[in-house]
């Protein structure tokens, strides 16, 4: 088992971890696998805080954003016959938990150690570790060379002002000057979605719906590999929106949330479970939405009923989208640099309503149905009130940091004029608090304007008598 060296992890969460690490009986089969699981935290405490974590989840896509109440586990899972075991079979699996879900690096990484593990066990294991904390810390944008067991793993941080569809890897990787030449990896995190919804593809619409709304839905796998991979595809399609709910990729018997999520006094949470168990067709029965999937083959020609159409004409606008949160921000020559930066004005769901008849979803999209209706649930769901929070965040922080370049350029000396010492000592301790708040949040501002704003408290400070001098430099 493999966990974060910093952390102090609880005996119920390395029970979850051992459970959650092994394939019941029901999906067998020899050989190694790969699959994934996700368990909630328990209280384990941190040695060390990890500081740049505002840092880092204001540059991350929110889809990639470190977890702060959830571990991810990674598994590379062998089984095979050996006769000198009691059972009969050679069963062990190797885990690595991190708070990131980064599914595709992580495998990668349990590809190389597995392996040598497996055969030369503990000391292979302590010699990765040794390695793995020498790592850099990711940053979003940044390219990084991870070395292991001789290898150099070279993959680079997605960032949040990354241009879809862009390709900045290939800009960025430098193969210079590495020996031996770089594992490059095309993506921390990305599933092969097409592979994934292949034996669905009818039904993805729905099934999009569904997590959009965050329904509550089980998915059925003969392994899981199947099932992990599906509930990640499912959550990860509503990308660039962040699923708001839980999800279990990967859910047991054994889970510490099992009576929680199969009791039926109460309904059924708002999660997507992967299961592998035949028990819980009957267990989860009363959950109004379940889905079962086989193994995935891909071999041949696509189902019969599988039907691509091609678009002859697509329907473009001619006009920019009307974007309803931009619309809610006060005008940039309302906000002065003596007065609080004024706040945003509230969502009016209905507002937002008849904005869809000139900018909604069916100007472009050739599916016919209930839009309208569809985003009245949506704005019921954990998804909505994830997405609205995030956003709110990002327009609030937006218009502190327009506040600051505002206050860098007025005229401090003329403003100072006609006040008196407690409102010029106010002011000082005013822009000593946004200074702090702009650094201690990350908000996006220059640090040519944070310089600028420090200059002018020292401006400011100056002018005083010398005994005020003192108490603010002291402070």
């Amino acid at each position: 088992m493999v966990y974060p060296h910093d952390y102090r992890l609880t005996e119920k969460e390395k029970t979850s971890i051992c459970y959650l690490s092994f394939p019941d009986s029901y999906s067998g089969g020899l050989g190694d696998t790969q699959f994934s699981f996700r368990f909630r935290q328990s209280g384990g405490r941190r040695t060390a805080p990890f500081e740049d974590d505002g840092k880092y989840n204001r540059e991350a896509p929110v889809t990639l954003q470190r977890e702060s109440a959830h571990y991810f586990g990674y598994v590379y899972f062998r089984q095979v016959k050996d006769s000198s075991v009691k059972r009969g079979y050679f069963q062990k699996s190797l885990v690595l938990v991190s708070r990131l879900p980064y599914g595709n690096l992580f495998q990668s990484l349990l590809q190389l150690i597995a392996p040598e593990y497996f055969d030369k066990s503990d000391p292979c294991l302590e010699a990765v570790c040794n390695e793995m904390d020498q790592w850099p810390a990711p940053m979003p944008g940044q390219t990084l060379n991870l070395p292991v067991m001789g290898i150099v793993m070279q993959v680079r941080i997605p960032s949040r002002v990354d241009k879809p569809g862009s390709s900045p890897m290939k800009q960025q990787l430098n193969q210079e000057n590495l020996l031996p030449a770089p594992l490059v990896l095309p993506s921390v995190h990305e599933l092969d979605l097409f592979t994934c919804f292949q034996p669905v593809l009818i039904h993805i619409q729905m099934l999009w719906e569904l997590v959009l709304l965050g329904e509550p839905v089980v998915v059925m796998a003969p392994s899981p590999t199947v099932a992990s991979e599906m509930v990640l595809a499912l959550t990860s399609s509503l990308a660039p929106l962040k699923y708001c709910c839980d999800y279990r990729p990967y859910f047991t018997i054994h889970d510490s949330e099992f009576k929680e999520y199969t009791t039926r006094t109460q309904a059924p949470p708002n999660i997507v479970l992967g299961v592998t168990n035949p028990f819980f067709i009957k267990t989860l029965q009363h959950w109004p939405h379940i889905l079962r999937v086989g193994e995935l083959k891909m071999s041949g020609d696509l189902p019969k009923q599988v039907k691509v159409k091609k678009l002859a004409k697509l329907k473009t606008l001619d006009t920019k989208p009307e974007h309803y949160i931009a619309s809610l921000m006060p005008l940039q020559r309302a906000i002065t640099p003596w007065k609080n930066p004024p706040q945003i004005r509230p969502f009016r769901q209905e507002e937002f309503m008849k904005t869809l008849e000139h900018a909604g979803p069916q100007l472009t999209c050739v599916l016919k149905g209930d839009w309208l209706g569809l985003y009245r649930r949506f704005f019921k769901s954990p998804n909505f009130d994830g997405w609205y929070r995030q956003r709110y965040k990002e327009v609030t922080q937006k218009l502190e940091a327009l506040h600051l370049e505002t206050i860098c350029e007025a005229n401090i000396v003329a403003w100072m004029k006609d006040k008196s010492e407690v409102e010029i000592v106010d002011l000082v301790l005013k822009l000593r608090e946004k200074l702090v708040r702009a650094r201690c949040h990350h908000l996006p501002v220059k640090e040519e304007t944070l310089k600028r704003v420090s200059l002018y408290i020292e401006t400011i400070i100056n002018s005083l008598p010398d005994d005020l001098q003192a108490v603010l430099h002291h402070h």
